[in-house]
């Protein structure tokens, strides 16, 4: 599966020829501009942070995120600890700078999270606050909620702690960087660990039956010409392990609530026996070999989505994730509480300066870990928070998608009538999807031929940019 994505870690000041990005943030209404007064009052909280009494200045904290990253959430410190491991994970106290109730509590429930476009990052928090004051720059004194997540040997939580600490990241490191010292074994010494427990959490995810598809996306970069093209960019192994420390802390974090009676998770059903049948049964015909006995996550695990069988039943399997949701309860735990694709359940917290949610949920965790209740006014505001995320996701994915789609129609116009080779992730009943093989564009195909995970020519119909509409046809029915 190809998945539209919009994570760039930089932005040309002036981009050239291209799709008109602004008129799509304006046709979906994404705001442009803070008000006036929200910009003040960050202005203030940014000149009089408050910082916790608890000092954890001492470890020597690193935060990993693509290049040219300024809001900086989550810096983290690996440490053995006998048999196991000391997972230590700052994340940013937004909540220390963000008054429940006030100005800029008020602007980011409007905005629900930080929305990325190929021109412009659009923050769910002013920037002298999300790329300044809150965020985890190095060498800056900062207000955090650090978590301190005991390992055992098998990967297993046996102690979470949570304070409120003032942290200092020692340095700021990105993806690529970071892989390349895996590769050469030179891993700085806070994320030397990594690699073990990385792929250590993987394996217990995979055990606990998560469903992690690992598929690429399809992302808008800035040429060097300064226009704009489309590339596939699938996830270095680094990333992946990061995201288990972000993935094992939003399972603590989800714990922690449960056992409190008061929060709000990001849920997922598990799948649908009928999607697991029509998987299982579809497996064959795209050359996925599926065992007596295996779960879909160990399934997906093992294909290469560089394969066009695989990649194809990857585009089927996004039927086994259907249904995320943010769900807020006060009293008795909801019915439906685990994510399917992670195994367990998860809460959203590693993430505050860029998604609304994460805040709220870790000032209830903050005050359950510290044997209080939360206070009314955030009780109260947890329910408003399932459709406010609801609206900010589907903002986020039109934005992403028109884009995406736009840049597509540009890249192709006045090639219609040429042939190109693709890969059939989709079809049924003589109308598909397919995915060029030397451009990362997808597009609708109609013809006959069209079956799922083969690779076939197909001539291009129709480009059109302000339609963001691409059509291809197979060259047998052209």
């Amino acid at each position: 599966m190809v998945r539209a994505s919009l994570r760039m870690p930089r932005w040309p000041e002036a981009a050239g020829e291209g799709p008109d990005f602004a008129a799509i943030r304006a046709e979906f209404d994404v705001p442009e501009q803070f008000p006036p007064e929200v910009l003040a009052e960050a202005e203030r909280r940014a000149g009089g942070p408050r910082l916790p009494e608890l000092d954890a200045t001492d470890i020597p904290f690193v935060t990993l995120d693509p290049v040219g990253s300024r809001d900086l959430d989550q810096a983290v410190h690996l440490a053995a600890r006998g048999d196991g491991v000391r997972v230590s994970y700052a994340i940013a106290d937004v909540g220390s700078a963000v008054d429940l109730g006030g100005l800029l509590d008020g602007e980011a429930r409007r905005r629900g999270q930080t929305l990325y476009s190929p021109d412009r990052r659009t923050p769910l928090h002013p920037p002298v606050l999300s790329e300044g004051a809150a965020s985890l720059l190095p060498g800056k004194l900062r207000a955090a909620a650090l978590w301190t997540i005991d390992l055992d040997a098998d990967g297993e939580p046996v102690g979470v702690e949570l304070r409120r600490a003032r942290v200092r990241s020692r340095a700021q490191l990105d993806y690529p960087a970071v892989q390349a010292q895996v590769e050469a074994g030179t891993l700085p010494e806070p994320l030397g660990l990594l690699p073990s427990v990385g792929a250590l959490l993987q394996r217990r995810a995979a055990e606990r039956g998560a469903i992690q598809l690992g598929t690429p996306d399809q992302a808008v970069e800035a040429a060097p010409d300064e226009s704009w093209t489309l590339v596939l960019r699938g996830d270095l192994p680094v990333e992946g392990w990061n995201a288990e420390i972000s993935l094992l802390t939003g399972r603590c974090a989800a714990a922690l609530m449960l056992d409190g009676g008061v929060g709000v998770l990001r849920t997922l059903p598990p799948p649908q026996p009928r999607d697991v049948e029509r998987l299982r049964l579809l497996a064959p015909a795209l050359g996925v070999d599926w065992p007596d006995g295996a779960a879909p996550g160990a399934v997906v695990a093992g294909l290469d989505p560089a394969r066009p069988g695989h990649a194809a039943f990857l585009e089927e399997a996004v039927t086994l994730l259907r249904g995320a949701a943010y769900t807020a309860f006060d009293g008795a735990p909801p019915e439906q509480a685990g994510h399917g694709g992670v195994g367990a359940p998860y809460a959203h917290v590693t993430a505050p300066l860029r998604r609304l949610v994460d805040r709220f949920a870790t000032e209830v965790c903050l005050a359950l870990a510290a044997g209080r209740q939360p206070d009314p006014q955030l009780r109260a505001a947890l329910a408003e928070l399932p459709a406010l995320m609801s609206a900010s996701d589907r903002r986020t994915r039109e934005v992403e998608r028109a884009v995406v789609d736009a840049t597509e129609a540009w890249l192709l116009r006045g090639r219609e009538g040429e042939t190109f080779s693709a890969v059939v992730v989709d079809a049924e009943d003589g109308r598909g999807t397919v995915v060029l093989d030397d451009l990362a564009i997808r597009g609708r195909c109609t013809g006959e031929g069209l079956r799922p995970g083969i690779r076939m020519p197909v001539r291009l119909e129709q480009a059109d940019v302000p339609g963001r509409t691409v059509r291809f046809t197979t060259t047998a029915a052209a």
